[in-house]
């Protein structure tokens, strides 16, 4: 299948591009034609006919495309109501399959009422079972054998009490207060077992009005949509009208336009003849201006060579004259940097003899002033004349000289060293 498809899709796009590959060939010829224009009723004919096949052909690829995507736009719009149904149908079904499975595993004991069935079942079908998972099952309790006993005298006496006492023979096993007790949920299990009987009715009659009122809003929109396709069929019928009102409109007003193409193409050609002669008296014009002005640049380049000599010569003889001035300033420079230093050299000559006599004088002064003293180490322990002149003056006292300073012990091992 999906190579067949595959097929198709070759198929299809060789066939477009076989139509577009004819559609340019056919617009490339009518560019052609146009770029060599003769205004005659044959070539406007000639050109009409032209454009005329080319329209034909790109309105015919036009509407053959528009019929292709109308039929996939309904086989989609289709295959999508189909895909609608069938979802619907699968979440009914799953609705289904998932009300059954949480009732079987309610009565199974393995789901919680409150969590599996109060969305989806009706209240009294929620209670009847949340009343059997609470009391034991759809026997209170009992096994099979005690409970059929007890439905036994409960239907012989019609609920009465006297069933109690005819229980009591087949269930030595049970008390009359487990029998009353039974006895009691029995009672309430057949209460809430006719509830659920009548509510389970009651939600079938209500889902069957659903249905009918889905069939209803089924038939309600198929009389829509065969009203929107007989309205879409008007809407067509209107357009094509519209579009062939068009087409005549289009086609007057490219003939129209087809006159007025030609005569402006020989208004054209009658402009671009005088453009041509204008062009040619311009030209000349512009040769001759030409010929003036390479005259006048002529002149004037003479007139610039004629200044440009004189001018190199005004600067020859100007920078001869910066080259005498030149030289007459250097040998003043030169003069007087002479003069400066031999004004340098007898200065320095002038300190030299001043140095040397200064030294002379020195010397000469060092000679005068000069001591001679003999080394007396012993007159370090002497006193001083200062000493000597103080004890004078104060008289005779008990002051010993100075010949002995005392100093620390030596060691007996460094003593002679």
């Amino acid at each position: 299948m999906e190579h067949k498809m595959t097929n198709n899709r070759k198929a299809e796009k060789a066939k477009i591009q076989q139509q577009l590959a004819k559609i340019h060939n056919n617009v490339k010829r009518l560019q052609r034609q146009l770029k060599d224009v003769k205004p005659t009723p044959e070539f406007v004919e000639k050109l009409k006919e032209m454009m005329e096949e080319v329209e034909n052909v790109i309105h015919c690829f036009k509407e053959e495309q528009r019929l292709i995507y109308e039929d996939l736009m309904k086989e989609e719009k289709s295959t999508t109501n189909e895909l609608r149904a069938l979802e619907k149908k699968i979440d009914t079904w799953a609705l289904h399959s998932s009300t059954r499975e949480r009732v079987f595993n309610l009565l199974s004991g393995k789901v919680p009422v409150d969590k599996t069935l109060q969305n989806h079942l009706p209240k009294e079908v929620v209670e009847f079972e949340r009343f059997l998972q609470q009391t034991g099952g759809r026997q209170g309790g009992w096994d099979d054998y005690d409970h059929q006993q007890f439905l036994k005298a409960w239907t012989k006496h019609k609920g009465k009490s006297v069933y109690i006492e005819e229980a009591l023979e087949y269930l030595s096993g049970r008390t009359k207060e487990d029998i009353q007790q039974h006895g009691t949920w029995y009672q309430e299990f057949m209460i809430l077992e006719e509830r659920k009987k009548e509510s389970i009715q009651k939600w079938k009659l209500k889902k069957q009005q659903e249905k009918q009122e889905i069939f209803k809003e089924n038939q309600k929109s198929k009389e829509m949509k065969r009203e929107n396709l007989q309205q879409e069929a008007a809407q067509k019928q209107k357009a094509e009208a519209e579009r062939k009102k068009q087409q005549a409109a289009i086609e007057a007003w490219k003939r129209h336009k087809e006159i007025e193409f030609a005569r402006k193409q020989a208004s054209r050609l009658k402009e671009e003849e005088e453009k041509e002669k204008r062009q040619q008296k311009d030209r000349r014009r512009h040769f001759q201006l030409k010929l003036l002005l390479e005259k006048h640049i002529q002149q004037k380049e003479e007139q610039k060579a004629q200044q440009r000599l004189e001018k190199e010569k005004r600067e020859d003889a100007e920078r001869e004259e910066r080259k005498r001035i030149a030289a007459e300033e250097i040998s003043k420079f030169q003069e007087r940097d002479l003069h400066k230093l031999e004004l340098k050299i007898l200065e320095k000559q002038t300190k030299e003899e001043e140095k040397k006599e200064k030294e002379r004088r020195l010397a000469k002064l060092r000679e005068k002033v000069e001591v001679h003293v003999t080394r007396d180490p012993s007159r370090l322990y002497k006193p001083t004349k200062g000493w000597e002149e103080r004890t004078k003056e104060i008289g005779s006292t008990d002051v010993q000289a100075l010949t002995y300073i005392p100093h620390r012990a030596v060691p007996t091992w460094r003593q002679g060293l």
